[in-house]
């Protein structure tokens, strides 16, 4: 077995965690970065109803592209466990099955959501105004969409192989170039929408071109053709695991539907835009605390193949104090700031339209006590973040699901139905606190649970 691999069950759990955390954390920061600064970039370029526009296209572009993320998930706590077992044979054809079911899944996805592009883009909010600057990017953005796939799925591989460096790499690379090209086409040639969509696929190229020369120059697993050959038990193991993440996605796509169709009838076009602005600040802002989950889940994953259960039982506890503490700076941030936070998105220039300025003036006006709403529980958010963590690195998909479907299934979306009735507007943003409260209680009691089951130990 190789020695960067061995180490995730020799090293001290604190030192090994930032190593696998720090990369992963910087390799997210920069990609949520790009979302963000393509934001504003699209913000400040082409106007506030473009920023809607790119919220209408995430929650397809992404449920597709979170297929590969799920089978790279799920498939990397097959491959570690694997490892820890000493099963390099398994390991590999783990890895040549995720390739081929990412591929033979995603573009079937990708040809279906072209066909019914007009349908979709409308029923994912992208009405009035906001519909044809939706479809521009749309389109372009899903000829893409598998190469994301397949970026996903190949960086978590890269990260269970023990190699967080490259897999930072990895998310950094399409960052740089897509926020060049978003210079580039949007501000230099003025493509506008058209160009912010080429920027965004053009980056997904980039990214898959440093993983290809990854895993043929510097990784040690050598693929076989056999080994992309679909074995039912290997794709039955991988799909119950990764089911947990692509509900995740669904259910985070589902919201965004939901979101965008409840704002936009509550409060307009404006509104629509307000929470565009905190999808991407959801994205951004805990980039830390996921970068402690992903360097959670080798670890655990590997401890657990190899029985070292009380190195299992000192990660759980190593990675939910790093991110604690994250998460209470994270909070300081978004209450001091969120005014300042919002300014960042909107344009002043002389190019807007009147209906564009009053967009703006209600953007700027109700988008900061939001942000402090919906993040108003982030300290104890990484918790659930790392308890529904933990069942998925030790493979018990069942439970993963479950705790999963807490936050956004069974919480979230109940909500959405019910406050908004009560409080309007305010009724949504508080939605997001509740469910993220009432989540992380039951993870904290499922986990606390199952480490003295299953391992013995008290956590």
């Amino acid at each position: 077995m190789a020695k960067h691999t061995k180490i995730l069950g020799e090293e001290p759990i604190g030192s090994l965690l930032l190593k696998q955390a720090v990369p992963a954390s910087i390799g997210i920061l920069v990609m949520s970065l790009n979302i963000l600064v393509d934001s504003i970039f699209v913000g400040n370029w082409i106007g506030p109803l473009a920023i809607a526009a790119i919220n209408v296209v995430l929650p397809v572009s992404f449920l597709i592209a979170a297929i590969g993320l799920a089978i790279g998930i799920g498939g990397s706590s097959v491959f570690s466990r694997a490892l820890g077992a000493n099963n390099y044979n398994k390991a590999i054809k783990v890895f040549g099955n995720q390739i081929s079911l990412t591929i033979l899944s995603t573009v079937l996805l990708a040809v279906i959501g072209l066909v019914f592009t007009d349908q979709l883009v409308e029923t994912f909010g992208g009405k009035k105004r906001i519909f044809d600057l939706a479809k521009d990017y749309y389109v372009i953005v899903m000829y893409g969409i598998p190469i994301l796939a397949l970026n996903m799925m190949a960086n978590t591989i890269v990260r269970a192989e023990g190699k967080a460096s490259f897999a930072m790499i990895a998310m950094i690379v399409p960052s740089i170039a897509n926020l060049f090209l978003d210079y580039l086409f949007i501000n230099v040639l003025e493509y506008g929408m058209k160009g912010a969509a080429w920027a965004t696929t053009i980056s997904y190229i980039s990214c898959f071109s440093f993983l290809l020369y990854f895993f043929l120059v510097k990784s040690s697993l050598k693929l076989k053709i056999s080994s992309f050959q679909l074995d039912t038990a290997i794709i039955k193991e991988i799909t119950a695991l990764g089911a947990t993440s692509l509900a995740r996605q669904a259910i985070i796509s589902v919201v965004i539907l939901i979101m965008n169709n409840i704002v936009v009838n509550i409060s307009g076009e404006w509104a629509v835009a307000s929470y565009a602005i905190i999808s991407r600040l959801l994205m951004f802002i805990l980039f830390p605390i996921i970068g402690v989950t992903q360097g959670f889940l080798p670890i655990a994953s590997y401890n657990y193949g190899a029985e070292k259960y009380s190195r299992v039982v000192e990660v759980v506890k190593t990675a939910i104090l790093y991110s604690a503490i994250l998460g209470i700076i994270i909070f300081a941030v978004i209450m001091l700031l969120p005014d300042l936070i919002t300014q960042l998105f909107i344009s002043d220039g002389g190019q807007l339209s009147d209906l564009e300025r009053q967009i703006n003036a209600q953007v700027l006006q109700e988008t900061p006590m939001a942000i402090r709403i919906v993040f108003a529980v982030v300290p104890i958010v990484p918790i659930q973040l790392i308890g529904s963590a933990y069942f998925q690195a030790v493979g018990k998909a069942k439970q993963a699901f479950f705790l999963t479907l807490t936050r956004q299934g069974f919480f979230l979306i109940p909500c959405l139905f019910i406050l908004p009735n009560l409080f309007g507007l305010v009724g949504v943003w508080v939605s997001f606190a509740v469910s993220d409260f009432c989540s992380t209680i039951i993870t904290a009691y499922f986990l606390k649970k199952e480490i003295k089951k299953t391992l013995g130990l008290k956590l």
